[in-house]
């Protein structure tokens, strides 16, 4: 089985395969394509669609990501699953406990593993504050904390979500979720993917 998988969780989703003795081949697509979501669609597609002929089954390892539903129109047509919720941090954390971060505190910067140590990379490069550091409470002054989903919280992971916080000039809380949900996610499209091209009704 193989799964096209955004750049930011592909190392999990790998991780959560070979703890679980899971056959499953990880293609990441690269993670800054989250800068750009109207693109992500087409590349999940173009890349289910270079595999079909050498794997028996794929599945789809984003959540919708930004595409508005149009990741899900390729799901369907293709007929593969992908994860649930809107985006990784629902994939991560659940719908419902993401719901409440954000309704005790609207003003929320959220990172996970993977944005915490490519911050500098991600973010602070792709919106120039690297050139024009003046900037960050334009892009940051509604924003009154950042939460930290974090996957595996290590003293290396928990030094960058700090490093990370610290360039925005906000408070840093830190809520420890694992990769359990992830793991869950994936078990249904393992189990319930269909023999030969996957199974619609989980997309």
């Amino acid at each position: 089985m193989a799964v096209v998988a955004c750049g930011a969780i592909a190392r999990h989703v790998a991780d959560v395969a070979a703890r679980r003795g899971w056959s499953i081949d990880v293609h990441p697509l690269p993670p800054l394509l989250h800068n750009r979501p109207e693109r992500i669609a087409a590349e999940v597609e173009r890349a289910v669609g270079g595999l079909r002929s050498r794997y028996a089954r794929v599945a789809v390892g984003y959540a919708d990501c930004g595409t508005y539903g149009a990741l899900d129109e390729v799901c369907a047509r293709l007929s593969v699953p992908r994860l649930p919720g809107a985006h990784c941090y629902d994939v991560f954390a659940g719908t419902e406990r993401f719901a409440a971060l954000l309704a005790d505190e609207p003003g929320t910067y959220v990172l996970t593993d993977y944005l915490a140590t490519s911050f500098t990379r991600s973010v602070v490069v792709e919106l120039g504050l690297d050139r024009y550091p003046e900037l960050r409470d334009v892009y940051f002054g509604h924003y009154r904390r950042v939460v930290w989903l974090a996957q595996h919280p290590t003293d290396r992971l928990r030094a960058a979500a700090e490093q990370a916080a610290a360039q925005m000039g906000l408070p840093l809380s830190i809520l420890v979720v694992g990769d359990v949900l992830l793991e869950e996610a994936l078990e249904g499209m393992v189990v319930v993917t269909g023999p030969s091209t996957g199974a619609p009704s989980a997309c």
